[in-house]
């Protein structure tokens, strides 16, 4: 089973932002990152997520994040945001629909493992990721 360690980071919010993933399999750990402009700290979540999901092609993975948000988001609040036509239950439109539209189809495609950690914690590989994430900034 292939694991993902995912982080977003940005400076102001919005601001410059950057994201990275630690992919390993089995002996192999791989890193991607990326940054973007006038972006904020909750799409660089989410585009680590989604850029490491596209990149790794097995179909069982163990995620980690520490983003409660891309956590909660994903395994509990889109189900009534698709039944609402992509609102909040405040009526209000979700934020960032184009990357959890994104997220859903690769959540169904694969079976994922979702897990939240500690940021800034004793894990070494959400460390690893949020230095990595923090560097493109």
């Amino acid at each position: 089973m292939i694991k993902i360690y995912t982080d977003g980071a940005c400076s102001g919010n919005p601001g410059r932002g950057g994201w990275a993933a630690i992919i390993i399999d089995g002996q192999k750990i791989k890193k991607l990152s990326g940054a973007s402009e006038n972006t904020t700290n909750n799409r660089m979540e989410l585009t680590a997520v989604i850029s490491a999901l596209k990149y790794v092609k097995d179909f069982n993975i163990e995620l980690f994040t520490d983003s409660k948000y891309t956590k909660d988001g994903i395994q509990q609040w889109i189900i009534n945001w698709k039944k609402n036509g992509w609102k909040t239950t405040n009526k209000q439109k979700v934020k960032n629909i184009d990357l959890w539209q994104e997220l859903d189809e690769l959540n169904q495609k694969k079976k994922i493992s979702w897990n939240w950690v500690k940021g800034h914690a004793n894990d070494m590989y959400n460390n690893m990721a949020d230095e990595l994430a923090k560097s493109e900034i």
